[in-house]
C-alpha cells in the first residue's frame, strides 16, 4: 500500500516549518547592531561576499567549533585532528578533479553584463544538473536577466578556485591555488597520520580550516562566501561497510545540531540525484535547514568511495593502501565525509535562536542560544554605577569568573536596558550587584530564559555559575 505523505512529518518533502525568522534583514540588522558580523573593509565600500566577525561573532563561532571539535575529536577515540596549509601542489588540484571539475554554470546578460549562476535565476531553480548543463536551457525557458530583463548567454561552465602565484615569478610554473576544501590536505596526509597515530581502520581525521571559493553569485549574507571555513572530518573504513557508515553518520550529524538546540522541524535530509553528485561521490545527502530564504544545505554526508586515495596513489606512485596485519589484507580504504561550513552552522545557530516576545507590555528579543554556543556567558551588572563600591565588587566577581569562562562587565545603562541587552546577544545568566549587595554579601542572578532571579552568596557566585552551565552540556 502506498504511504499517504503526512503534512505534519519533518520528513515529509512538502512540510514546511517555516522560518524561525521570517526576514533575513532581522539578522543582518543584529549582527551589525550587536557586534556579531561586519561588512569587510566597510569604510572603503565593502567587497562583495568578505564579512568579517565582530567581538561577538568571533565568540560565537569559535564555539561552534569547539562543540563541533568536543563531537568529533575530543569525546571519540577513532578520530585525530589535522591541520593543513592552505597552499598544496598544484597536482593536488588536478588529481582530485578540481581542475577540469569544479565549476558551476554561469550565464552573462547581454545588455548589462552582469553574470549569474544559472541554477540560481527565477524559473531555474529546481533544474537537474542534467538540465543545466543543456546549452539550449536559456532559450528553452526564455530567461532573462533579473536586473535589465536582458538576453542571457548559453551556459557556460565557470571554475570556481581561487589563482594565485608562489615566488616572485608569475607564469604557469609558479601557479597555486587557494584551496576550495580543506579534504585534501587529509587525504595527502593520509599514510603520515595513519602511521604516527597507530590508528586502525575505521577511523577519522578532522579538520577545521579556511576555504576559498570564487562564486559566481554569492549572497543571502554569511550562507555563501567566497572565504569561509570548513569543518570537515574523512572516515576511513572497509569498502564492505562504507554504506552502513555512511548511513551512521548520517544521522549523528543531524542529530548534532539538534543537540545543540536547532528546532529539529527546521532540519531534513535530502538525497542527492544520481545526475547532481559530485564526481567522487558514490552517495551524498544534504542535510538542509530551513532558513528564510527556503530549505538550503548545511552540511553534506558523502560516500566517496576510493577515489581520493586512488587518484593520489596512482598520480604521485605512493603506497597509499592500508594493510590489515590480523588478515594480511590490502586495500584502498573508502571515504565517507562528513562536510560542515563554520560559518553556516554559527548563522543558523542565530537564526534558530532567535525570538520575539512580549513582557509587560513590552518586546522582549532574546538570543536563546545554547550556553555552550553563547558568545558570553555570564554579565556582571552594578545597580548603580555611581557607588564605587559596587563597581569594585562587579570587578572582582567578573574577574573571578573570567578564569573559566566569558565574563563581562556593563554599566552603560540602566538595569532593565542592560538586561534586555544581554537577552539579545544570548548571555545565559546575569549577575547584579545592589546597595544590599554590600550588606549580606549576597548577588542577584537572572536566568536568561525563564527570568527568574535567585538570591546567591558572592562567594559562591563561581560555583553556582559553573554548575549551572555543565548542567546544559549536551
Amino acid at each position: 500500500m502506498t504511504e499517504t505523505a503526512d503534512p505534519n512529518r519533518p520528513t515529509d518533502p512538502a512540510f514546511d516549518p517555516g522560518p524561525a525568522v521570517a526576514s533575513l534583514e532581522t539578522i543582518v540588522s543584529l549582527s551589525k547592531r550587536r557586534g556579531f558580523i561586519f561588512p569587510s573593509s566597510e569604510i572603503y565600500g565593502g567587497i562583495n561576499a568578505v564579512w568579517d566577525y565582530g567581538p561577538l561573532g568571533v565568540e560565537l563561532k569559535n564555539n561552534v567549533k569547539r562543540a563541533w571539535w568536543r563531537a568529533m575529536v575530543q569525546e571519540r577515540d577513532d578520530i585525530v585532528g589535522l591541520d593543513a596549509g592552505i597552499l598544496m601542489a598544484p597536482q593536488v588540484w588536478v588529481t582530485s578533479g578540481h581542475v577540469a571539475s569544479f565549476s558551476d554554470p554561469l550565464v552573462e546578460c547581454e545588455s548589462c553584463h552582469r553574470r549569474f549562476r544559472l541554477d540560481e535565476l527565477p524559473g531555474a531553480e529546481g533544474l537537474s544538473q542534467t538540465e543545466l548543463r543543456d546549452p539550449t536551457i536559456v532559450e528553452r525557458l526564455g530567461l532573462r536577466c533579473p536586473v535589465d530583463q536582458g538576453r542571457l548567454s548559453e551556459p557556460r561552465r565557470f571554475n570556481l578556485m581561487f589563482k594565485t602565484y608562489m615566488g616572485p615569478v608569475e607564469d604557469d610554473a609558479a601557479l597555486v591555488y587557494l584551496r576550495p576544501e580543506t579534504a585534501q590536505g587529509i587525504y595527502v596526509n593520509f599514510r603520515n597520520v595513519r602511521e604516527t597515530s597507530r590508528k586502525k581502520i575505521p577511523f577519522g581525521i578532522a579538520q577545521i580550516g579556511k576555504a576559498f571559493r570564487n562564486e559566481i553569485s554569492p549572497g543571502n549574507f554569511v550562507f555563501r562566501m567566497r572565504e569561509f571555513e570548513q569543518m570537515e572530518m574523512q572516515y576511513f573504513v572497509r569498502p564492505a561497510t562504507a554504506a552502513a557508515y555512511f548511513e551512521e553518520w548520517r544521522e549523528r550529524r543531524k542529530a548534532w545540531y539538534e543537540r545543540y538546540g536547532v528546532t529539529p522541524a527546521r532540519l531534513r535530509f535530502r538525497e542527492h540525484a544520481p545526475d547532481e553528485l559530485a564526481h567522487y561521490a558514490k552517495k551524498a545527502v544534504d542535510v538542509e535547514y530551513r532558513f528564510p530564504f527556503g530549505w538550503k544545505e548545511l552540511e553534506g554526508i558523502h560516500n566517496r568511495g576510493d577515489w581520493d586515495l586512488g587518484r593520489h596513489q596512482e598520480a604521485t606512485g605512493e603506497n597509499l593502501e592500508y594493510f590489515d596485519q590480523a588478515t594480511g589484507e590490502r586495500f584502498v580504504p573508502w571515504i565517507v565525509e562528513t562536510s560542515a561550513g563554520a560559518d553556516r552552522a554559527a548563522f543558523t545557530f542565530l537564526i534558530d535562536a532567535y525570538r520575539e516576545e512580549e513582557v509587560r507590555g513590552e518586546t522582549r528579543v532574546v538570543l536563546g542560544l545554547h550556553p555552550e554556543l553563547a558568545p558570553y556567558k555570564v554579565a556582571v551588572l552594578p545597580l548603580l554605577k555611581r557607588q564605587p563600591a559596587i563597581v569594585e565588587l562587579c570587578h572582582r566577581i567578573r574577574d573571578d569568573l573570567k578564569r573559566d569562562l566569558m565574563a563581562v562587565y556593563d554599566d552603560t545603562a540602566s538595569i532593565g536596558r542592560l538586561y534586555r541587552r544581554q537577552d539579545e546577544i544570548g548571555t545565559p545568566y546575569c549577575v547584579t550587584v545592589d546597595v544590599e549587595s554590600l550588606e549580606d554579601r549576597a548577588v542577584t542572578v537572572r536566568d536568561r530564559d525563564t527570568m527568574r532571579q535567585v538570591r546567591v552568596p558572592v562567594e559562591g557566585v563561581r560555583a553556582y555559575i559553573l554548575d549551572a552551565l555543565a548542567a546544559t552540556h549536551p
